[in-house]
């Protein structure tokens, strides 16, 4: 997926030159007249973030306490999954800027980078898996009472204790230099926080973080 080294300011639709993968605004003055215009008029990004997170919580609570699936209908789940962390994500990003900062600067510089990079990695999934790779270069299944399995997940055959498999360096001389240094930081992301790890501890961690900031943001009406 390339990403665009100039892109239009959401604001006054000047191009501009993002400093980082998710900026919208040319100018801090831009972004604030933005918000500005959300707090008269926010229905559109509340009903946005209310649809996005009830499907998040039915998809991945599916995924959490599912066993016994075969693999073609698992891997779809995930994908499912994965698409509606990302779109949650996004809809906080884009909407709740501050909301989502201020959800971010309470967790300890630790935990917040765990997080970014979560996310991070999710991002790097979404935009590979069925385009670039198959659900088999990312998920590791686990059979029920697999030799060696240790956590009560694999024992029950649980989905959520399926593990992402760690993968080679993404070939990116497809996209601009500014594109390239993007999806690698996605890339080195997925390797810290996702790789090896059980998908179930991924899709829980990061729903936690977004069902909080999202309630925080529809406490603030």
């Amino acid at each position: 997926m390339t990403v665009a080294d100039i892109r239009n300011c959401v604001q006054c639709g000047a191009l501009f030159a993002p400093r980082r993968e998710h900026a919208r605004f040319c100018s801090p003055k831009c972004r604030v007249a933005w918000n500005c215009q959300r707090a008269s008029n926010p229905a559109a990004g509340e009903d946005v973030l209310e649809w996005s997170i009830a499907a998040m919580r039915d998809t991945t609570g599916r995924l959490l306490r599912t066993k016994g699936w075969d693999r073609p209908e698992a891997f779809g789940l995930i994908t499912e999954a994965v698409w509606w962390i990302t779109m949650v994500d996004a809809t906080l990003v884009r909407y709740h800027p501050d909301t989502y900062g201020d959800a971010l600067d309470d967790c300890d510089p630790a935990d917040r980078k765990i997080i970014e990079d979560t996310f991070a990695g999710l991002r790097f999934v979404r935009n590979r898996m069925g385009y670039e790779a198959d659900h088999a270069d990312f998920i590791e299944p686990r059979p029920a009472g697999a030799a060696g399995a240790a956590d009560a997940g694999a024992r029950a055959g649980l989905i959520a204790a399926w593990t992402w498999k760690p993968v080679a360096e993404p070939a990116l001389t497809s996209l601009p230099a500014r594109g390239q240094e993007w999806e690698m930081s996605r890339y080195q992301a997925y390797q810290a926080q996702l790789a090896s790890h059980p998908i179930g501890d991924t899709f829980g961690q990061a729903r936690e973080f977004l069902r909080l900031t999202a309630d925080r943001r529809l406490s603030e009406e």
